[in-house]
């Protein structure tokens, strides 16, 4: 069978491997849900936050499922007025990666960004949390799943909501429920802003 394309070092993929290649990226061979919470205060802060949605993409045994709208949020633990206000947003992801291999991508994510992490809830260019894995209860200290203070936050919950709105946060409770019992004071939706699934 001769090569369509000029370049004759090219060869056309055989339509079983394109397939099966497919097949693969589809499956991820038993993957699980995902959900990673992204928030930013420091510098562009929508372009980070879409930096980082695409760097978790070209993550190898990963893929984004889901962005959720972008919200704008006041800082967490610190005096009003101290930081700039935060960005945040959730992406829900299908992954093959074990907790521990996401939460080095995670962190790697971070540093790509200039992360600093310097003081207990300071400024940051890019937070990102692991949420939720599957339906994983933990209390390792390196990764507890899941996210030891996701119930507490409405600017965790309120895009996650957004994105799947029968959630559960394992352990714990329906999203909804969760929101509903502490309100959205302070989280404002940025229905200007979006993020963009990686194609």
């Amino acid at each position: 069978m001769k090569a369509t394309h000029s370049d004759p070092t090219v060869q056309p993929v055989p339509a079983s491997v394109v397939a099966a290649v497919d097949a693969a990226d589809v499956t991820l061979s038993n993957p699980k849900w995902a959900v990673i919470a992204l928030g930013a205060n420091l510098g562009n802060r929508l372009e980070t936050l879409q930096g980082a949605v695409d760097a978790l993409e070209d993550t190898p045994g990963l893929r984004v499922k889901a962005v959720s709208p972008v919200y704008e949020t006041e800082p967490w633990g610190v005096e009003p007025g101290s930081q700039p206000s935060y960005l945040n947003a959730v992406a829900l992801v299908k992954t093959t990666l074990p907790p521990s291999s996401l939460l080095e991508r995670a962190h790697a994510v971070e540093e790509a960004f200039h992360r600093v992490r310097e003081e207990r809830w300071g400024s940051r260019t890019i937070d990102v949390d692991i949420v939720a894995y599957a339906d994983v209860v933990s209390d390792d200290p390196v990764l507890t799943l899941p996210h030891p203070r996701a119930h507490e936050r409405a600017f965790v919950l309120a895009p996650w909501h957004d994105v799947d709105p029968e959630a559960q946060l394992p352990g714990i409770g329906t999203v909804a429920d969760l929101l509903a019992g502490l309100g959205r004071d302070g989280v404002m939706p940025r229905g200007d802003l979006e993020l963009r699934l990686p194609e």
